[in-house]
């Protein structure tokens, strides 16, 4: 079922919303957060991408549908889902809005000021999972995305930052990742020239055990595990491409993200086996040991005990006895 609304001008946002198998009442509250901002009709476009839901999510969103374009499709997965929200949008910002969560409207109302006054590509905000926060006023001098990568350690949520779609181009979410967001960030964020790193708390984040990371089933965390895998070495790939500033702006994402990776090895599969095996396969690109950089003081303890063959052993065993505990 596809309704949509015929806008004579373009809306300065497009929220892409999607949604699969979730309860309509947490659809309807996201809704809610989104017509309660301070964007007049004119200016905004709500996309609901239905992922295959059982029963269609349309049967409890009844109330919103005249104002939002609503898409059903065959399950396909988050990024088929947003490519989808992605084809569709016409605005010239983009934010995407997982379907359990919401907006925080008088923060995110800041960074909408942000970028109707300032120009900005990418405006980058923080989450919670409470609705009582703080309003920040002060906006930070604008960056490019190559400086702030260098810089600064990445939050790659997608739903963590609003962006202008004119630095979009081709770039689209792979289909069939877990961790999509872990490619698609920092592929986006290298393409902006006006960051504006907020600590505006302007998105609420709903914890729920069904997510799909909350999976323990061993072939979900080995899919996870090799995904994640696949986006570092394509990433590592994409940056020795680049310029040199660019090159070392995605290299160090490559490093913090392969820190991640041989942690979760760690806390998810107790297995050392694993550890090695998948430590080979890094080695082989290059990628291990860590490289020697003082990114952040986390990073340089876990480069040196990563190293360490009995350390990393030790580490396996120890979330082994935790898990007999």
């Amino acid at each position: 079922m596809n309704n949509v609304k015929d806008n004579t001008e373009k809306p300065l946002v497009s929220f892409i919303v999607t949604c699969y198998n979730l309860p309509t009442e947490l659809i309807g509250e996201c809704l809610r957060s989104i017509l309660e901002l301070s964007l007049r009709e004119n200016e905004r476009e709500i996309i609901v991408i239905d992922d295959g839901s059982e029963p269609a999510a349309i049967d409890g969103i009844g109330e919103y549908s005249n104002d939002i374009i609503y898409i059903r499709q065959r399950n396909g997965g988050l990024s088929v889902a947003r490519n989808m929200g992605l084809r569709v949008a016409s605005g010239d910002y983009i934010q995407f809005v997982d379907g359990d969560d919401k907006l925080i409207a008088d923060a995110y109302d800041r960074c909408l000021d942000i970028i109707r006054y300032n120009d900005a590509d990418i405006v980058l905000f923080d989450s919670a999972d409470n609705e009582k926060v703080k309003l920040v006023y002060d906006i930070p001098e604008a960056t490019d995305g190559s400086q702030y990568m260098r810089h600064n350690n990445l939050h790659a949520s997608a739903w963590g930052y609003i962006f202008n779609r004119k630095i979009l181009l081709d770039l689209r979410f792979t289909p069939g990742l877990l961790h999509e967001d872990e490619e698609f960030t920092p592929l986006l964020i290298l393409r902006a020239e006006k960051i504006y790193c907020t600590n505006i708390v302007a998105y609420f984040y709903r914890k729920r055990s069904s997510s799909i990371m909350h999976d323990k089933n061993k072939k979900h965390i080995l899919k996870r595990l090799d995904d994640l895998e696949y986006i570092i070495m394509h990433l590592n790939e994409k940056a020795a491409l680049l310029p040199l500033n660019d090159r070392n702006a995605l290299q160090r994402r490559v490093a913090q993200l392969t820190m991640d990776y041989l942690f979760n090895i760690i806390k998810l599969t107790r297995s050392s086996k694993q550890l090695d095996m998948r430590i080979e396969r890094l080695k082989d690109k290059g990628l291990f040991p860590l490289p020697d950089n003082s990114y952040t003081k986390k990073y340089t303890v876990f480069r040196l005990l990563s190293k360490n063959k009995i350390l990393r052993r030790l580490a396996c065993r120890a979330f082994q006895l935790a898990d007999i505990s």
